[in-house]
């Protein structure tokens, strides 16, 4: 079953309302970033490659005001316990454990020069959590936004992305690219955020089609990417790099790795063989959309997954099934492609479809995924949609 995606002024209220009821505060900041998709380009925007997701039309929202004292006081709809702590000393990591976003982003703050002053606020979310929608970059491309706000400053995009990575890096100990982050900052409606990894250029793409519709499959199967399989994948590429003795991926071909396959090892080899194929194929792909080359476009996303569930494996069974069910639907179903999208290890499918067919393959997806595993998927359209911005 199709899920509506719900009202960005409804959840702005409902925060609002959050806020005054758990903090008895009332809202003069709003800030709002959205979780992101991925519809081809996984697992190389640390290995300089391109990558081509966009902002879902699905945002954490930071409502508040300053409290005039020393203290954050943030609680949240999405975690049941608040959180309160210091600002004015530079932030470490802390407890509870969800506060460490913020943490990290107010570091970022401060180490540029900038005084927080005690605040109090509140959470909500219509990402989902855990499934591979880049909840905690829209995280903390609201914090810094909600900062930007409370301090009135107005920092560069591309450098409040870079913050928040460095956030996530520090404070989560996830050993990110700069997708998520750069997604959820550079968002627009109807485009898609076709990024450089290697020279940091987000390039924006016209996806204004009405009758393309993208759906995302989370298949409640959730994740976390701070227990060591990221950062195991990430330290296979780098180590095959060294091998290969190149300064970029950019500049390995497949020939280079067939003539260096054993050299490189069991499973470096094939870390590495995804991460070549999925940068050619990524470039292909805008090439192909741009195009509406669609019958180019669907082999790419399939590509794409079997490459990383077999080489890079980071797919899972529940993935794949629903991957699987999406093929089996196929072009003549409305199908246009359909891989694993985030992190992995768990998470949700992106499907490209005919629009007028959405909701019917929406519906097959949902109940044969549900037979197969007994587990109810959410499943929602999603356009492209605006970055992270203040409401209010």
């Amino acid at each position: 079953m199709l899920q509506i995606n719900p009202n960005l002024t409804d959840l702005v209220s409902d925060a609002a309302a959050g806020l005054t009821a758990s903090l008895g505060s009332k809202a003069t900041i709003t800030a709002a970033a959205p979780g992101r998709v991925n519809l081809i380009g996984e697992h190389i925007d640390y290995c300089d490659g391109f990558v081509m997701p966009f902002a879902i039309d699905r945002y954490i929202v930071i409502v508040g005001s300053a409290n005039n004292t020393k203290e954050a006081r943030i609680a949240t709809a999405i975690e049941g316990e608040a959180a309160v702590f210091d600002v004015s000393i530079p932030q470490q990591e802390g407890e509870p454990k969800w506060s460490n976003y913020l943490r990290g982003v107010i570091r970022g703050f401060q180490d540029r020069g900038h005084q927080i002053p005690g605040f109090d606020a509140f959470i909500h979310s219509s990402v989902p959590g855990g499934a591979g929608l880049s909840s905690s970059a829209a995280l903390e491309l609201a914090t810094a936004t909600f900062l930007e706000g409370l301090l009135d400053t107005r920092l560069d995009t591309r450098e409040k992305a870079l913050l928040c990575q460095k956030a996530e890096h520090d404070f989560a100990h996830v050993p990110c690219g700069i997708m998520d982050q750069f997604t959820s900052a550079f968002g627009k409606p109807n485009r898609l955020v076709l990024i450089d990894c290697r020279s940091g250029e987000p390039e924006l793409i016209p996806f204004d089609n009405p009758d393309l519709t993208v759906l995302i499959a989370n298949t409640m199967v959730h994740h976390e990417l701070n227990d060591g399989g990221y950062a195991s994948r990430r330290k296979n590429t780098e180590d095959g790099l060294a091998i290969l003795g190149r300064a970029s991926w950019r500049d390995v071909t497949a020939a280079d790795l067939q003539a260096n396959w054993d050299k490189l090892g069991n499973p470096i080899n094939r870390r590495a063989r995804h991460v070549v194929g999925e940068i050619s194929r990524t470039i292909a792909a805008a090439a192909a959309l741009a195009r509406n080359d669609f019958e180019t476009l669907g082999p790419l996303m399939a590509a794409s997954h079997d490459s990383l569930r077999d080489d890079f494996e980071v797919s899972c069974n529940e993935l794949d099934i629903m991957v699987n069910i999406a093929r089996k639907i196929g072009r003549n179903g409305g199908v246009i492609g359909t891989r694993m999208t985030g992190g992995g290890f768990g998470g949700s499918t992106v499907t490209l479809c005919e629009s007028r067919k959405a909701t019917e393959i929406a519906d097959v997806m949902a109940r044969e995924y549900t037979a197969a595993t007994h587990l109810t998927p959410q499943i929602f359209a999603s356009r492209p949609s605006q970055g992270a911005h203040l409401v209010t």
